[in-house]
């Protein structure tokens, strides 16, 4: 199995910093509140002197969703929402130890972090512009089909895992209890990306060591190296 973005991502967003790493070994039993409280506390104290909007990691990304042709306001990237929900709430629900420690380094390092259960994903997972016939099930359990150009991860078998890049998961890929094998992907365009998207990477392999005992494998990836290779 593979992980990459097409060409045309990577031509029209030349900016793009994408970190990966893929996990085996998770359960849903692990005790992650070390971590998350870590780095809901870095995320406070950012919060204590600028709002989520304001941050420069989320700007790029709004630049990014008004580039492809999104309201930023109305459809916002997944660290953008996690942080505005922190801000207002003083917490995050807690789901999964994966999905609990990986929010908290999204709110952390303002990065959208998404998690996708490998065993639900056919052949391949690609960040490439929709043609509009491919499949996308809600967390509710209905069925929609992408805008065509819209930026979705996408599978060999035309499943949708994210529709508007990183604003939504697909249900059909969520991380729950019977998962084994994860694929997370963090994705960034702001200055300081080349630094802090390994750094993000570095962090989310330290915590899945901690956690459950693992060794994950990790790239960053780039228009000249844009693939990686996972599997068990």
């Amino acid at each position: 199995m593979d992980f990459r973005h097409s060409d045309e991502i990577w031509r029209d967003f030349p900016q793009l910093v994408a970190g990966v790493v893929f996990a085996t070994g998770i359960s849903g039993d692990a005790v992650a509140d070390d971590g998350v409280a870590r780095f809901t506390a870095i995320a406070k104290s950012r919060l204590a002197g600028a709002t989520e909007s304001e941050l420069p990691e989320i700007q790029a990304w709004r630049r990014a969703f008004t580039t492809m042709g999104l309201k930023p306001t109305q459809y916002r990237c997944a660290s953008e929402a996690l942080l505005r929900r922190f801000r207002k709430e003083g917490a995050l629900p807690r789901l999964h130890p994966l999905v609990d420690v990986c929010n908290a380094v999204s709110l952390a390092f303002a990065i959208p972090v998404a998690v996708f259960d490998v065993a639900a994903i056919s052949g391949c997972l690609r960040v490439r512009y929709a043609a509009g016939d491919e499949n996308y099930l809600t967390f509710s359990g209905e069925a929609e089909h992408p805008n065509p150009g819209e930026v979705i991860f996408a599978d060999r078998a035309a499943q949708v895992h994210a529709r508007r890049w990183t604003n939504r998961q697909s249900g059909l890929s969520a991380v729950r209890a019977p998962t084994h094998t994860a694929l997370i992907v963090a994705e960034a365009m702001h200055d300081s990306a080349p630094s802090d998207v390994p750094e993000l990477i570095a962090a989310v392999v330290a915590e899945l060591t901690a956690i459950w005992s693992i060794t994950p494998a990790a790239a960053v990836l780039s228009q000249s190296a844009p693939r990686f290779t996972f599997g068990e």
